[in-house]
């Protein structure tokens, strides 16, 4: 079964849901910012997708600007970051069994579907 990390306000997370509706495909819905992923969750979803933690930060968020921008972080870091500022990381994320996609544009969820 697929599960999409959502926020509800975001527009492009809400896009993401819908396409998962639309598909017909059975799924769970995560709102991350309600119940925040484990680090352990964290990290086998990185492994899913395939990206470092720096690829999964939403640079246009506030926390990012002021605090991270320009900065090098660790990998180990930038996970304890995503997890103490959960709004950081890219929306929607749609994890399958053995992969997971950012879901933006949502054309990336397609593969997961088959």
């Amino acid at each position: 079964m697929l599960r999409i990390y959502h926020n509800p306000s975001c527009k492009k997370s809400r896009a993401g849901l819908k396409f998962l509706q639309e598909s017909g495909q059975s799924f769970e819905v995560m709102e991350y910012l309600k119940n925040p992923l484990t680090e352990k969750e964290l990290e086998k979803l990185l492994v899913k997708l395939n990206l470092k933690p720096a690829d999964i930060l939403r640079t246009q968020e506030e926390y990012y600007r002021q605090n991270l921008k320009g900065k090098n972080f660790e990998d180990h870091e930038l996970v304890k970051i995503i997890l103490q500022y959960p709004k950081l990381l890219q929306r929607p994320v749609v994890e399958g069994k053995y992969k997971a996609v950012v879901g933006d544009p949502v054309e990336n969820i397609i593969p997961l579907l088959k």
